[in-house]
């Protein structure tokens, strides 16, 4: 068997271990928390007694995975760099609030409007994620360190430009404060037509089906290609995994690392978007938080790879969409972050279980191999 599907096979396994595991260490959990293992898997299942319910859970299982995808993108585009971008929760809130106010100061056809919204949600990003990548490669500053700091910054910041400077008008009696809303032509077509291909009933809520799936599925295509099939994505692995021999060869690592940075914080600031222009219509003080932190997970999960990030953020995305259910249930919707939490500890040993053992039969293979290549000395 080739070794490059060895190692497929022995990570497509671990994981799934790594999951079976998680969900047995969980229902322990339950049982001490006083509820029903089996209660608990049939709440996740639970998708609604009606059609239109269905098609509602549905709905909300994949637009709550789309930003979960693009998050684990942008974390990933980092890690493959050995960078560990912490600050893509603040890149998205940052390029949230920027992509809002400024898709609302004008009114164009949407096939003009929608780009120019998303190409400034990306510069924002990108912009935010280039001060702590000039950090590093000016002044030695540990990536980790400055994103957490800028983190703090960009919730800050983004809580008083919303209520002050950038805040729209506020009917009497709301305390949520948003941007200006953005005009209907700002707004992203639904996918509501896949249901009628399906037979099921067109969703109602949260804006039906984002449009913006289809631009996160491009995405993680370009994102692909990129970092697999061009010398650019070459040039980041290997100045990530030996930035001495990098520059021996001719790659400058401090210029693959703000490549790299820049290019992860573009992607983070699109992580919002999906939820702006197809469904609240502008960015408010309760904007949906813990999207960064929750891609750092993903992007474990899915082995940094865009195919891999898109199944961990499905799955992530139905542990999420399954709090309700629980609560109807009477078991404490804190399991999922126990499920969440234990599946990425699992995943990371799994990894470094598989790694090494693919490591191993990859050696004895080419042992192997040199044994039969070498010629057998004759004696006179």
């Amino acid at each position: 068997m080739p070794a490059g599907l060895n190692r497929a096979l022995l990570t497509v396994v671990g994981a799934v271990i790594a999951i079976i595991l998680a969900i047995a260490v969980c229902s322990v959990a339950i049982v001490i928390a006083g509820g029903s293992p089996l209660d608990a898997l049939g709440a996740f299942f639970d998708f609604g007694a009606t059609e239109r319910a269905q098609s509602n859970a549905v709905a909300a299982w994949l637009n709550r995975a789309v930003p979960l995808f693009i998050a684990g993108l942008a974390v990933a585009v980092g890690f493959r760099m050995n960078l560990f971008n912490i600050g893509v929760e603040g890149q998205y809130r940052v390029a949230a609030i920027c992509a809002a106010y400024v898709g609302s100061m004008f009114t164009a056809p949407g096939w003009i409007q929608i780009p120019v919204i998303i190409v400034v949600g990306a510069l924002a990003g990108g912009l935010y994620a280039l001060i702590p990548a000039v950090m590093k490669v000016t002044r030695g500053v540990n990536e980790v360190i400055a994103t957490i700091m800028l983190n703090y910054i960009a919730i800050s910041v983004t809580s008083y430009l919303v209520q002050g400077p950038l805040a729209g008008e506020r009917a009497a009696g709301d305390l949520v404060t948003t941007t200006p809303k953005l005009p209907e032509s700002a707004m992203f077509p639904d996918l509501n037509f896949i249901f009628d291909g399906f037979g099921m009933l067109a969703p109602t809520r949260g804006g039906g089906l984002w449009g913006f799936l289809i631009v996160a599925i491009l995405l993680g295509v370009v994102v692909w290609v990129v970092l697999e099939r061009t010398r650019f994505g070459f040039d980041i692995k290997a100045s990530g995994l030996n930035s001495p021999a990098a520059l021996a060869s001719g790659v400058n690592p401090k210029s693959m690392v703000i490549a790299a940075m820049v290019m992860s914080g573009a992607i983070a600031g699109l992580i919002g978007l999906p939820e702006i222009l197809g469904d609240r219509g502008a960015f408010n003080s309760n904007f949906t938080s813990g999207l960064g932190f929750l891609g750092i997970a993903v992007a474990l999960l899915g082995r940094n790879k865009p195919g891999g990030i898109a199944i961990a953020a499905l799955l992530f995305a139905f542990l999420d969409r399954g709090q309700g259910a629980l609560q109807i249930a009477e078991i404490p919707p804190s399991v999922i972050t126990i499920i969440q939490g234990m599946i990425v500890l699992l995943i990371v040993v799994a990894n470094e279980v598989t790694n090494r053992f693919a490591l191993r039969l990859e050696e004895r293979r080419a042992a192997q191999q040199l044994g039969r290549n070498t010629p057998v000395e004759v004696k006179a």
